[in-house]
C-alpha cells in the first residue's frame, strides 16, 4: 500500500467543494436545515486516530513500558487512517462547498447559521485527514540503521 499523498486530498477537496458549490446553488431552498453533529462526530474520530497514532507508534518503536503491535493490527490501522483521509477530505469538501454558498447569503439568519455550522464541520473534517496522516505516517516500520547507509 502507498502513503496517501496530500496533494491528491487537496485536489479532493477541491472538485467536491466545487460540484457542491454549484449543486447548493440550485437547490438550496429545497434541502433541510443543516444538522451540527459532524462537528462532534469527525473531532472525536479525529481525537480517536491521532490517540491511535501516538499509541501505535511507541508500540512500534517498542518504548519502554509498551507491548508490540501486532502486524495485522497496524495494516488495519494503515487501512483506517486512509479511508478516513480520503473520507475526510470529501466531506470536508460537501461542507466547504455549503460555506461557499451560504457566505453569500450572509445577511440571513438561516444561512448564516448554517455558514458557521458548514464551516465548523469543514474545519473538523479537516482535523481528522491531519490525524489519519499522522496515523497513516505511525504505522510505518522504521528503517533499519543498516539500510540508511549511504551507498
Amino acid at each position: 500500500m502507498r502513503a496517501t499523498r496530500p496533494g491528491v486530498l487537496v485536489g479532493i477537496v477541491l472538485v467536491v467543494t466545487l460540484v457542491t458549490w454549484i449543486l447548493v446553488r440550485q437547490f438550496y431552498s429545497e434541502l433541510p436545515i443543516m444538522p451540527w453533529t459532524a462537528i462532534p462526530t469527525a473531532l472525536l474520530l479525529a481525537i480517536g486516530e491521532a490517540y491511535s497514532a501516538w499509541a501505535t507508534k511507541a508500540r512500534i518503536d517498542r518504548r519502554p513500558g509498551t507491548k508490540p503491535v501486532e502486524p495485522l493490527a497496524v495494516a488495519r490501522l494503515a487501512a483506517l487512517a486512509k479511508a478516513s483521509a480520503y473520507a475526510g477530505a470529501g466531506l470536508g469538501g460537501v461542507f466547504a462547498g455549503f460555506a461557499l454558498h451560504t457566505v453569500q447569503l450572509f445577511t440571513r439568519e438561516t444561512p448564516r447559521t448554517e455558514f458557521f455550522v458548514a464551516t465548523g464541520s469543514f474545519l473538523a473534517f479537516v482535523a481528522l485527514v491531519c490525524a489519519a496522516l499522522w496515523l497513516e505516517n505511525s504505522c510505518r516500520i522504521p528503517k533499519d540503521p543498516e539500510d540508511q547507509s549511504p551507498r
